[in-house]
C-alpha cells in the first residue's frame, strides 16, 4: 500500500521531501504535482522502477519519458545544448514545456529514444517538485498521470490515490492539478518545431 503526503504546494514541509526522496532512492515510483498535469515519476538509473512506471502506464519503450531536472544547469549533462537552444530555454524554463533534445552518452541508453537518440527535458515550475529533485540531487524520469484507456489525465490527488495506491509507493497530494499537458518542443531541427500544444504557449519558440 502506497504512502499519501499532503505537501503544501508554496512551502513544501522540509520533512516530508525528506521522506520523498527516500522512497525514490530506494526504487519507489511516486505521483506528484507539477505546473501541468500530475505526473508519476522515478530515479534516473533505476530500470526495474523504469519498467514498472511504463507497465503501470500502459506504454512501451518507444514511447519518450521525460528528465526532469531542477535548472538549466542539469540539462547540458544529458543533451548537447548549443548557444541558441540554451537561449531559448533560458527564456521558457522553468515552465510548463517539454523540449526534445538530443541526448549525450551520460543518459542511459534504455532511456532515450531508440531510432533518434533523442531526450524529452522539462525544468517544471512547481516547488514540490523542485524541492524533491533539490534533496534527491539528481534528475527524475517521468511521464504524465493518464493511464490506460483513460481519454483524460488525472489531476485530482484524491483520486490517484483511489487508483494507484495499491501500485506505486508513494501519492504527494499538493493540491488540484490541471488537465492540461506541457507543450512539447522539437529543437534538434534547424528550426523550433512544435510537437504538441498544452498549457506552454508555443508562441516562446517563435512558433
Amino acid at each position: 500500500m502506497g504512502q499519501y503526503f499532503q505537501i503544501h504546494p508554496e512551502n513544501p514541509q522540509a520533512r516530508l521531501i525528506k521522506q520523498a526522496a527516500q522512497i525514490v532512492s530506494s526504487g519507489g515510483i511516486v505521483a506528484l504535482p507539477t505546473d501541468s498535469a500530475y505526473a508519476l515519476v522515478c530515479r534516473l538509473d533505476d530500470k526495474a522502477a523504469v519498467d514498472k512506471l511504463r507497465r503501470i502506464r500502459g506504454i512501451d519503450d518507444k514511447h519518450h519519458l521525460t528528465l526532469l531536472v531542477r535548472d538549466l544547469s542539469e540539462v547540458a549533462q544529458y543533451a548537447r545544448v548549443d548557444n541558441t537552444q540554451y537561449r531559448l530555454l533560458k527564456a521558457t524554463m522553468p515552465g510548463p514545456y517539454t523540449v526534445i533534445l538530443e541526448a549525450t552518452r551520460e543518459l542511459p541508453r534504455r532511456l532515450s529514444h531508440p531510432s533518434r537518440k533523442t531526450i524529452g527535458l522539462r525544468v517544471p515550475e512547481n516547488r514540490i517538485t523542485l524541492a524533491l529533485l533539490e534533496e534527491l540531487g539528481e534528475p527524475l524520469i517521468g511521464t504524465t498521470l493518464q493511464l490506460p484507456g483513460d481519454d483524460h489525465m488525472l489531476s485530482d490527488p484524491e483520486e490517484v490515490r483511489e487508483r494507484l495506491e495499491k501500485q506505486i509507493e508513494l501519492i504527494i497530494d499538493g493540491g488540484a492539478g490541471l488537465l492540461e499537458a506541457t507543450t512539447i518542443i522539437d529543437l534538434t531541427g534547424p528550426e523550433p518545431e512544435l510537437v504538441r500544444e498544452g498549457r506552454g504557449d508555443p508562441a516562446a519558440f517563435g512558433l
